[in-house]
């Protein structure tokens, strides 16, 4: 199996010190629910505790990473605090000391942009698409990507990509430094599989330390910002700007804020 192909909504397979996650509901454009965030936390967790697992690969189908939050699970159950399933999942993959490797082709839309920011190395395919649409929505950025996409990006980039939201190219990304390298579509993910492997066999203390190291600078302030950024999302949800986003997201329409202020 090369890229995500059961009947699973989330695969979890473990070989050679890699533990895969691959999102895999294609005919949904890999649209991530509650229970799927709930998968992927609990693999994340898992390995946190097993010594077996050096490294975490997060891939979606040939076509698609994702596109973001299932818009009618998320409208029919919202997330309420940090024991929702988006947060539980933004918080292990915030937190996790073991290296994550992304394998991204087509979309990578909202928390599929903003969960890379927490990867450690990201390759993505010549035709992938990003975009955080947070604004868009009535929302607020999420992942600690007000904190971490300017770190990346510099300020007058990240306030491009998150205040406007509007896709960009695959180009743009490594410009940015978001991703490592691109590849043609079919070569993305047994590269980041590759280059998965050869870390497992790095000293796997020596690699959590560096890479602990690595992310000091921003350690303590992720998840404070996470926190705040949650705590806002949260508040978005109910406000009258989110329900006309997501009102015109279900009437295939376009949102008119003209009147709001």
């Amino acid at each position: 199996m090369t890229l995500a192909d059961s009947d699973t909504l989330i695969d979890i397979v473990s070989s050679g010190g890699v533990l895969r996650i691959g999102i895999n509901r294609p005919d949904k454009l890999n649209a991530i629910n509650r229970q799927m965030y709930s998968e992927m936390a609990t693999a994340l967790q898992r390995a946190e505790q097993d010594d077996t697992i050096r490294v975490v690969l997060i891939h979606g189908s040939a076509d698609c990473f994702t596109s973001g939050n299932d818009l009618r699970d998320f409208a029919l159950d919202p997330p309420t605090g940090e024991d929702s399933p988006v947060f539980t999942f933004l918080a292990a993959i915030s937190q996790a000391s073991k290296p994550l490797i992304a394998a991204v082709t087509g979309p990578a839309i909202g928390i599929g942009t903003t969960m890379l920011l927490h990867c450690d190395l990201v390759y993505a395919g010549e035709t992938a698409q990003f975009q955080t649409p947070f604004v868009n929505l009535g929302l607020c950025p999420e992942a600690a990507s007000s904190l971490l996409l300017p770190q990346l990006a510099g300020y007058q980039r990240a306030a491009e990509m998150l205040l406007l939201g509007q896709p960009f190219s695959a180009d743009r990304a490594y410009e940015t430094g978001l991703v490592n390298a691109i590849y043609p579509g079919n070569k993305v993910f047994p590269h980041a599989l590759a280059q998965a492997q050869l870390m497992a066999k790095q000293p796997p203390a020596a690699v959590r330390l560096a890479k602990k190291l690595l992310k000091k600078n921003s350690a303590a302030a992720v998840p404070e910002v996470m926190a705040e950024e949650g705590r806002r999302f949260v508040e978005r949800l109910s406000s009258l700007e989110a329900a006309e986003a997501l009102g015109a997201y279900f009437e295939n329409r376009v949102a008119d804020f003209s009147a709001f202020s």
